[in-house]
């Protein structure tokens, strides 16, 4: 069962959440240094440095989420909570942003901001397609 669409918007969620987000960049400021997210761990506030660790555990999450094909309730679960995992993200990222001392520190923002409201997307994605599984097999149940 694994050949299903679900399972490709996992995927993708799984591969931009845990590689594509460590080569794209966050942000530049203005000395033109770029910002990936292995240089947010020598900064030295604590919301900046967990980003890391979460981008990980989406990315296991939706990992995990692929597998657990059978048993479709779980796997929802597991990717609704991957969902409020990506806004904790999108909300650390936005609040440092705005609350940037000086304001013009970052004076160009990266591609890779973007990642937790992709991963969103694929979730929500991947969520339709579990329900639309879930809604054919109790159909089929009950011809039975």
């Amino acid at each position: 069962m694994l050949q299903r669409t679900q399972t490709l918007y996992l995927l993708f969620s799984t591969i931009l959440s845990g590689g594509v987000v460590f080569l794209l960049s966050f942000w530049k400021d203005n000395n033109d240094k770029v910002y990936y997210l292995l240089d947010l761990l020598q900064e030295t506030d604590w919301k900046l440095n967990t980003l890391m660790i979460v981008f990980v555990l989406s990315s296991l999450m939706s990992f995990i989420s692929i597998f657990k094909y059978k048993n479709r309730k779980q796997q929802i679960t597991i990717n609704r909570l991957n969902i409020v995992v990506n806004f904790y993200l999108l909300g650390i990222i936005v609040y440092h942003l705005l609350t940037v001392p000086g304001e013009s520190q970052i004076s160009e923002k990266g591609i890779g901001l973007l990642i937790p409201e992709l991963v969103i997307v694929l979730l929500v994605f991947a969520n339709k397609a579990i329900l639309k599984d879930e809604k054919l097999v109790k159909s089929v149940d009950r011809l039975r």
